[in-house]
């Protein structure tokens, strides 16, 4: 049974990725990351009655150890990315749960531009939210987890970008067509600064991939393509 924790999973692309490993015809575990446990626990309840085939016949929401004969389990776990502290205790209560990771999906992400249109924030701090949040809190996660990740003998790390490479953006229509002259513009769907962050988790992934060649590890960026999400 592989061992999988995917962050910001409790709704959105997270929670579709683990619904798809849990009707997976592979065996998994997956811990549900969530910044709100309550959410967590609520996504994992929602799972079970939507994959109630996937699960093996003495599921009843238990931990790995307690259920070794389960064809599929989820467990949620509270973990904020944007707070060293939350990611250390989820470290430690992974550790002492099953010791070890097989993937890590890094999908935890927010957009922090829409606060600066609306007034809430300054454009330096919804920008730098949104790195703060979306790079480096990734690279926190990942740098606190890599320990448990090595303990697998087939480890993968994964992170969620998007279609946010140069080629892409340099269409006249992305992500919105020109504007009329004159500042500042208006933009009412801005999203600059997390299409910088997601720009920056390629080099990040890239990074890791150099760093963990000799140990094994598979590094991915993925682009899950344009979806229609709730993520703020």
């Amino acid at each position: 049974m592989k061992i999988v924790l995917v962050t910001g999973a409790s709704k959105s692309i997270g929670y579709e990725v683990v619904k798809a490993l849990l009707q997976s015809d592979e065996s998994y575990h997956v811990f549900l990351g969530s910044r709100s446990l309550e959410r967590g626990q609520q996504a994992v309840s929602t799972l079970r009655n939507e994959c109630a085939d996937s699960f093996g016949p003495r599921d009843k929401g238990c931990a790995l150890k307690e259920c070794p004969d389960c064809f599929n389990t989820v467990e949620a776990i509270q973990v904020d990315i944007a707070s060293d502290l939350s990611i250390e205790k989820a470290f430690e209560t992974v550790k002492a749960s099953v010791g070890r990771i097989d993937v890590l999906i890094n999908n935890a992400g927010v957009i922090k531009d829409l606060d600066c249109v609306r007034g809430k924030a300054s454009l330096r701090e919804s920008f730098t939210g949104s790195y703060d949040v979306n790079v480096a809190g990734t690279h926190v996660m990942t740098w606190t987890f890599m320990p448990l990740l090595l303990q697998s003998c087939d480890p993968r790390l994964i992170f969620v970008t998007g279609l946010v490479t140069f080629e892409e953006s340099a269409r006249e229509d992305f992500p919105l067509w020109p504007l009329e002259r004159g500042w500042p513009k208006k933009v009412e769907l801005e999203t600059v600064g997390y299409r910088c962050t997601k720009t920056a988790l390629n080099m990040l992934m890239l990074d890791y991939h150099h760093k963990l060649q000799m140990d094994g590890v598979k590094v991915w960026c993925v682009g899950p393509g344009f979806l229609a999400t709730d993520v703020a």
